[in-house]
């Protein structure tokens, strides 16, 4: 009756070692003591090409971890099986040709009598996950640059603006910096479309927009497409008197560029008109009036005769 018992966990134990490695999953078991395995499935070699034989300790596990992944995952681990918490990890573990495969660890802490005991567990490869993962976060930062990209002429366009304007707002508030604002308009655009064409409109502003990024040059300073054919430039801590001179500046960028324009009233080339506020903001100002402020300044540089830079205190 015993020898039968015997056979029988015998034969049950041999189920289920066939059972676990007939798996992909790769099983596995640490005995807490002495920090060694005393099980790996031969599914290791397969998928890592190290043998079964020379995973001894943890020490080998954490050394074939990528050294980026090692100490963050390592110390999660360890942290998480004192406290006997089953856990989860993804690391990227070395494979014996030198390169890496993404792993997730699945553990499940033993304990006897209230002491851990041992961790037994499965790797599992997710590197198709985690490859699809990566291509998925690509296809959304890309999306999220065409979600701040003027389709026609490549600058930010106004939603981008809208974002930049109130965080830089917000910066020059505390910070008690200036922040000033220019605002474009290309010269008697319709008629240029009139008498050239919409493609021909198209190109002409992406020429502009392309000579007049040119000059915000700052990591912070940002050129972007109002709307039809307006453009506004963000510059944080910059103050009236520079703003004035990079107006102007891309004034006679524009005048150089030479852009024929046969339709317009002020000669035989392309001009811009440009609006321009610079403001330290204090608690009673609101950025939506400040943009209203610079959109009136651009008003009256084109009823002054467009082709010109009109800012507050020089109309």
């Amino acid at each position: 009756m015993v020898d039968n018992k015997n056979e029988m966990e015998l034969d049950d134990n041999q189920v289920y070692k066939t059972l676990l490695e007939s798996t992909k999953a790769i099983p596995w078991r640490i005995d807490w003591a002495t920090m060694k395995f005393s099980y790996i499935g031969p599914q290791i070699k397969e998928l890592l090409g190290w043998t079964p034989e020379s995973w001894i300790s943890v020490e080998d596990w954490a050394a074939r971890m990528h050294e980026d992944d090692r100490d963050r995952v390592v110390n999660f681990c360890v942290s998480q099986s004192q406290s006997g918490i089953d856990h989860e990890a993804d690391y990227r573990a070395l494979t014996a040709d030198g390169n890496y495969v993404w792993i997730r660890d699945v553990v499940h802490v033993v304990r006897k009598n209230g002491e851990v005991e041992a961790l037994i567990g499965f790797m599992f490869d997710i590197s198709e996950r985690k490859k699809n993962e990566e291509e998925l976060l690509r296809l959304n930062k890309k999306l999220e640059e065409y979600s701040f990209c003027d389709g026609l002429t490549g600058v930010g366009n106004r939603r981008l603006f809208d974002l930049t304007i109130e965080r830089e707002w917000g910066s020059a508030y505390r910070e008690c910096r200036p922040l000033s604002v220019i605002m474009f308009d290309v010269d008697f655009f319709k008629d240029y479309n009139d008498l050239y064409g919409h493609p021909a409109g198209d190109e002409c502003l992406k020429r502009v927009a392309k000579l007049l990024s040119s000059v915000a040059g700052r990591s912070r300073d940002l050129f972007a497409r109002f709307g039809g054919e307006e453009f506004v430039m963000v510059l944080p801590e910059t103050d009236a008197k520079s703003a004035i001179l990079i107006a102007e500046k891309c004034r006679q960028l524009i005048h150089e560029e030479m852009i024929p324009h046969r339709g317009s009233k002020l000669g035989a080339y392309l001009t811009v008109s440009q609006g321009v506020n610079t403001i330290v903001p204090t608690v009673h100002d609101k950025y939506a009036a400040f943009i209203e402020r610079v959109d009136w300044l651009l008003y009256q540089a084109k009823q002054q005769g467009r082709d010109r830079v009109v800012a507050d205190g020089r109309e």
